[in-house]
């Protein structure tokens, strides 16, 4: 891709390039700082940009590997492990919640997906609101993509316990309900 193409390209991708920042981060400043340090890298960088990866997918990896870069130094700096913290957290409104009792749901689903563990949270975000693909997500997060289901199947039945979602229970090979 051309240094023109990708600058052109990227304004049309910072919202959703936002919303996944704000997402990982959970702090307006640090997902703004994050969305901009990604987007630098990638108009200093555009020759690393492979054919036939997405630039979405793209910068959604520089942007994962640029956080988990600040989240080791925090921890260094810190002297102890960094903890999720609910509090932190910022909820936007879901502008298409109609009642209280959906604004609550809609606030209890973004609090449990940010309780899951990172490696599962940030394939959430990626597959089901951000809609890559199982490969996309793969290259993003420079995992193999059997790595992104697992996560992804992991993150769904957490989820679906919060939730006191039940699985269909097997029955025997032959037997009929």
């Amino acid at each position: 891709m051309l240094d023109e193409d990708l600058s052109r390209l990227i304004p049309s991708l910072l919202p959703r390039l936002w919303r996944f920042a704000l997402r990982l981060t959970a702090n307006r400043h640090d997902a703004e700082d994050l969305v901009q340090r990604a987007c630098v890298r990638a108009l200093e960088r555009p020759h690393q940009l492979q054919e036939g990866t997405s630039p979405l997918s793209w910068l959604f990896s520089i942007m994962y590997s640029i956080w988990i870069s600040e989240v080791r130094a925090r921890k260094v700096r810190a002297g102890s492990a960094a903890e999720w913290q609910d509090e932190a957290f910022e909820h936007l409104p879901d502008p298409r919640a109609s009642d209280p009792e959906n604004e609550m749901l809609h606030q209890q689903i973004i609090s449990a997906v940010g309780a899951l563990p990172d490696p599962q949270r940030v394939v959430m975000l990626l597959v089901a609101i951000e809609g890559l693909s199982y490969r996309e997500a793969a290259v993003a997060l420079d995992i193999p993509i059997g790595t992104v289901m697992s996560r992804l199947a992991r993150a769904r039945i957490t989820l679906g316990e919060r939730f006191a979602v039940t699985r269909p229970q097997r029955l025997p090979k032959g037997v009929r309900p």
